[in-house]
């Protein structure tokens, strides 16, 4: 029998779709921290799924799948989605990603809900 969800994940996984997803891989690891799970490489080289983990919690991502309706925000012209992630410094980590080269939308700053964010 199925179980669902499966043994220890989530409930709710973000699942983005990028039109490079191996350079999306390495630059999500290098620049936000993530530490790579699961890898699916398809046999023609394309990435077919990947986990990657923070803090016990599971992004997924893959490339683009036009039969499936799943475009990357490059097809798009934009984004249609957002990740939220809470880190131990904040911004210590905006430092580390502008550092490896994510484009900083919005400068680390308190929010008046009590949380402390950056956009990148």
């Amino acid at each position: 029998m199925v179980q669902n969800p499966p043994e220890g994940s989530q409930r709710i996984l973000p699942y983005l779709n990028y039109s490079d997803p191996k350079a999306a891989i390495e630059f999500l690891i290098y620049a936000f921290g993530f530490k790579q799970g699961l890898l699916l490489e398809m046999p023609d080289g394309n990435i077919g799924h990947c986990e990657l983990q923070m803090g016990g919690e599971t992004l997924m991502l893959a490339g683009e799948f036009a039969e499936g309706g799943l475009s990357s925000p490059k097809a798009l012209g934009g984004v249609h989605a957002s990740v939220v992630v809470y880190v131990d410094d904040l911004d210590a980590h905006c430092e580390r990603a502008r550092a490896a080269g994510a484009q900083i939308v919005q400068e680390p700053e308190d929010q008046f809900y009590g949380d402390r964010t950056y956009r990148a």
